[in-house]
């Protein structure tokens, strides 16, 4: 008797996303990963970040942002977040984990808009 094909672990994630009437995410446009995605970043939180108003010189943040919510995460998630923050961070401005989680969503948000509006999906 032949074995059945081992599938890959790919394979074993879409179906389970499948299963779950989800699909697997792809790489979001525009976010180059690595180095360069990091500088991107970082000039995309520098452009955005302003100083808080009022006393005292508190953390930069967008003043688009006009929400503040909790966004469940996995414990490895969040360290990649610290670790990103860290890097985004500098001299007399210090970035957020959840701060970079904000401009990730965003932008993986406008991403799959876009993507909604080349298949015509409404």
């Amino acid at each position: 008797m032949a074995k059945k094909p081992k599938n890959t672990k790919k394979q074993r994630i879409a179906s389970i996303a499948k299963g779950m009437g989800g699909r697997v995410g792809e790489p979001i446009e525009g976010i180059v990963h690595g180095p360069v995605g990091a500088a991107r970043l970082a000039a995309i939180m520098s452009e955005r970040l302003r100083p808080s108003q009022g006393k005292g010189t508190g953390r930069p943040t967008d003043p688009s942002w006009s929400l503040s919510r909790k966004v469940p995460m996995r414990e490895e998630t969040l360290i990649q977040l610290r670790e990103l923050a860290k890097s985004l961070s500098g001299e007399g401005r210090k970035v957020s984990p959840m701060q970079v989680a904000a401009q990730l969503l965003e932008r993986g948000l406008e991403q799959v808009k876009k993507e909604e509006e080349e298949v015509g999906v409404e």
